[in-house]
């Protein structure tokens, strides 16, 4: 075991991954001899070489493009984009061909494609650079869409996500990259794509979340003193719908936590899914804590718009006391 951050997790990933299969490349801006901006693919270039290691123009659309031709020649891409808010300008790439190769062609062709992207807010980063647009690429079918909230899960997540025959965005809450560290297995091992981790159990409320929001979910629930059961979904798309209803079927009262905006969220089609499915069970209505339907504030109040220990607080009184 190693005990390593986020960063050295995925970095460890890539160099294991890069080492067992020939077919897997890195590219992206500054990716190479940089390391990347977050320095996630550090030391990557000097030990496998410009050619599995590129440096690529500032061009997300390109970068993108470029990838899914290299996927369907046979070889396994991870397309690195700096930040979420730079995916815009390969929206098209993403959701009109990588997302559609496999239906388009009848099965013919695929896409084995990671696209990897830090994301969230928290660390007072400018404009463009702290959105959490997972739920954009969630309502686009054909699409994997993964944000781990730890070190032992982004690595098994990653190697997943590489062997994926389709394509896989790979969000990574860059507000804990190197917040904590965790025990992680040197060996090679992946986690299941689609599968909910349960953080921990309980009887009182179900809560669920994934990415940065479930550390503040784990204060919270520290803080509250009750006996809530926290699911982090892990995957994004598809989610493991059965593990959230089975545990509401038996605490009857449920709380969804993000960091994107309230309105058409994820946790709007979570809430949805919980009243179809566990209508007779729930004693309260579910309860969203989510970011605000506003564009993500500058530095001084970036921390007023993400769900927080207290917020998150308030929400878990009001559920138990319905």
């Amino acid at each position: 075991m190693a005990n390593l951050t986020l960063v050295q997790a995925i970095n460890l990933a890539l160099i294991q991954e890069m080492e067992r299969d020939d077919r897997v490349m890195i590219m992206g801006e500054d990716v190479g001899i940089n390391g990347g901006v977050f320095r996630v693919t550090e030391g990557l270039h000097k030990r496998f070489g410009a050619d599995r290691v590129v440096d690529t123009p500032l061009a997300e659309s390109g970068i993108i493009g470029t990838a899914i031709g290299l996927a369907m020649a046979g070889l396994r891409p991870i397309a690195e984009i700096q930040f979420e808010g730079f995916l815009g300008p390969a929206y098209d790439q993403i959701c009109t061909h990588a997302a559609r190769m496999r239906t388009r062609t009848r099965g013919a062709l695929t896409v084995p494609l990671v696209i990897r992207v830090p994301v969230g807010g928290g660390i007072h980063a400018p404009e463009l650079h702290s959105d959490s647009p997972e739920a954009i690429y969630t309502h686009n079918p054909g699409l994997k869409v993964v944000m781990p909230s730890s070190p032992r899960d982004a690595k098994g997540l990653l190697l997943s996500a590489i062997r994926d025959p389709d394509p896989v965005i790979f969000f990574e809450p860059k507000r804990i990259y190197r917040a904590f560290r965790e025990e992680v297995p040197e060996d090679e091992y992946t986690v299941p794509i689609g599968k909910a981790r349960m953080v921990r159990e309980g009887s009182e409320l179900t809560m669920v979340s994934w990415g940065a929001s479930v550390i503040q979910c784990m204060n919270a629930i520290e803080q509250s003193g009750r006996d809530i059961e926290l699911i982090d979904l892990r995957t994004i798309s598809p989610f493991d719908m059965e593990t959230v209803s089975e545990s509401v079927r038996r605490t009857g009262r449920a709380i969804v936590v993000h960091e994107a905006p309230l309105s058409c969220g994820l946790g709007s089609e979570i809430a949805s899914r919980i009243m179809e499915e566990c209508f007779l069970h729930l004693e309260a209505p579910v309860q969203r804590v989510t970011g605000f339907d506003t564009i993500m504030p500058y530095y001084k109040l970036e921390l007023e718009y993400l769900p927080d220990a207290a917020r998150i607080g308030q929400a878990i009184d009001e559920v138990v006391a319905y």
